[in-house]
């Protein structure tokens, strides 16, 4: 199912967005700094410890005039919901479609023009710091960058790293990730566990969309 980029957003969606764009406002978010102009890519949020993520995504996306995407259960977008998901930014995937998840998720970023695709690595609230691998099979197999983005609930501060490129080499490119972290939020102990998953310290945790 294609996303639609040509015609006027629902009134639903308006709404929403504009009552998201005002909690995000009354919370008092500050951006350090804004991601470089890309076509295609990959943003990757991490860490996910607040049910606030997603208000302070939503209104760093307006603030940068981002038109963010997010993959959706294709079940979520049969009607009437139809036209509201996908103005939200829904990408519709059938997780159990014959070319798989992966591949799936590559056919739209490839069938489109600009496209800035939200994914949360860390899968849950509940992690231990290690990454699910999917977000890099999509980006290597699209040949987009990931450009990863952090944000700090106490101090209401928050950024964006430079394109990480991937070569091919998973454990390579995730101590590149790792390490950007790390440096962000040097107190938080799931970069640590996240430098170790890419040194090999720890397995990378499996699921079927990997």
């Amino acid at each position: 199912m294609p996303i639609p980029t040509n015609r006027k957003p629902s009134l639903l969606s308006r709404i929403v967005w504009w009552a998201l764009g005002k909690v995000y406002d009354w919370r008092g978010y500050t951006l350090e700094n804004h991601p470089q102009k890309l076509p295609r890519f990959l943003l990757v949020g991490a860490p996910h410890t607040s049910n606030w993520d997603f208000i302070y995504f939503a209104g760093a996306v307006q603030e940068m005039g981002i038109r963010p995407s997010f993959i959706g259960k294709h079940t979520l977008f049969k009607w009437p919901m139809t036209r509201f998901m996908l103005d939200m930014g829904g990408m519709p995937i059938n997780r159990s479609a014959p070319q798989g998840y992966v591949r799936s998720v590559i056919q739209q970023i490839e069938a489109a023009d600009e496209m800035a695709l939200v994914i949360a690595p860390e899968g849950s609230r509940s992690t231990d710091g290690r990454w699910r691998s999917g977000f890099y099979h999509i980006a290597n197999g699209a040949g987009v960058p990931i450009v990863p983005a952090w944000v700090n609930h106490e101090t209401g501060q928050a950024g964006f790293g430079e394109p990480i490129w991937p070569s091919g080499d998973f454990h390579a490119d995730l101590a590149k990730i790792a390490a950007f972290y790390q440096a962000k939020l040097p107190d938080c102990e799931r970069f640590d566990v996240l430098a170790e998953q890419a040194r090999g310290e720890v397995a990378t945790p499996k699921s079927r969309n990997d």
